[in-house]
């Protein structure tokens, strides 16, 4: 599935010219809803997503019926300012324990039925480090950009992207200081786990980013200097997910935060996604606000990896189970009230 950009302008005039959800399915989906057997209202939000899910695919009876997980793996220059727990060898360790089906995702997409993929992004070359420059070029950026996109599978209808990479706390709380300003301490959390002295460390370096790349401003801008390989490539995979009209479920603070970058560079651009939880990390909940979405699931979750998302996929298949399975009161021989 080859992406139809080479450069960043192209990847702009993607995002300018986005296809829209179908009115007519969703409609027709209302329709039925208000002839199901319950009162009205009466599954809350299941109700809303079902809408939402049938309006996407084009179906007034639709299913979920091939979710796809991807994890994109990447390494940040940043860590070298000392603003992980863990060493950045880490990454392709973890990839590792994804290829074999050894990590929480892992189990989770298993779980929920779902096709589990992982895109590794350069490991053993490390992203520019954001504290003193630019993360990426236009070309690096294209590329990961591009990974992400032709990693969705042609038969997926529901998506979660997530991500592996040491360090990448650091980008996503310099990506939503740059895009929603407030202060680096604002954004900026312990992630895998460091101590006091190292959140200062991180939270100096997050300041500094967005500092010294003074002139990334636009959303893609800021992914590129600010980001990661992975962040990048997830970006590239909820744009290809709205082309293709697949919803997608957000994960955690760095997968929202590269969601973030195209919501910026194009009002809309998020239109087909829900997010799937708020995470423990605490510029999570902030940059949902911003982006003015409500989690589904709020369960103190910290790892990543996509997990908090293939977790609220379970959400959207029992939304759908209900909107395409109940039968309508002329189909049960129930009196309408």
């Amino acid at each position: 599935m080859h992406a139809g950009f080479s450069t960043l302008a192209d990847f702009e005039a993607l995002l300018r010219d986005l296809p829209a959800p179908d009115a007519e399915a969703a409609r027709a989906a209302r329709a039925r809803d208000a002839q199901l057997t319950k009162p009205p209202g009466s599954l809350g939000r299941l109700e809303e997503i079902a809408h939402w899910y049938c309006g996407w695919r084009g179906e007034a009876r639709a299913q979920v019926r091939a979710p796809q997980v991807i994890v994109f793996a990447g390494n940040h220059g940043v860590v070298a300012q000392g603003v992980s727990a863990f060493p950045a060898e880490v990454t392709a360790q973890m990839v590792a324990n994804f290829q074999a089906g050894g990590a929480a995702v892992n189990q989770l997409a298993l779980a929920a039925g779902a096709r589990m993929d992982v895109c590794a992004l350069d490991l053993d070359r490390p992203t520019g480090d954001i504290s003193t420059g630019p993360a990426m070029t236009e070309a690096e950026v294209i590329a990961a950009l591009r990974a992400g996109w032709e990693a969705v599978a042609p038969e997926t209808d529901l998506l979660v992207v997530g991500e592996m990479g040491i360090g990448n706390t650091t980008s996503a709380a310099a990506i939503a200081l740059a895009l929603f300003g407030g202060v680096a301490g604002d954004w900026t959390g312990c992630g895998t786990g460091i101590d006091a002295a190292g959140l200062d460390r991180k939270t100096q370096a997050v300041a500094r980013a967005v500092t010294v790349n003074h002139g990334a401003t636009d959303g893609l801008a800021v992914l590129r200097c600010l980001g990661g390989r992975e962040l990048a490539a997830m970006a590239g995979a909820i744009l290809r997910a709205r082309m293709m009209r697949v919803p997608v479920l957000l994960d955690g603070f760095i997968c929202t935060a590269a969601a973030a970058c195209l919501e910026v560079a194009q009002p809309g651009a998020l239109d087909h996604t829900l997010a799937g939880h708020v995470s423990a990390e605490p510029g999570h909940a902030r940059l949902l606000d911003r982006l003015c979405k409500a989690p589904l699931l709020s369960l103190g979750l910290r790892l990543g990896e996509g997990s908090g998302g293939v977790l609220a996929m379970g959400v959207v298949h029992s939304a759908l189970a209900c909107h395409s399975g109940m039968a309508t009161f002329a189909e049960a021989g129930v009196a309408e009230g």
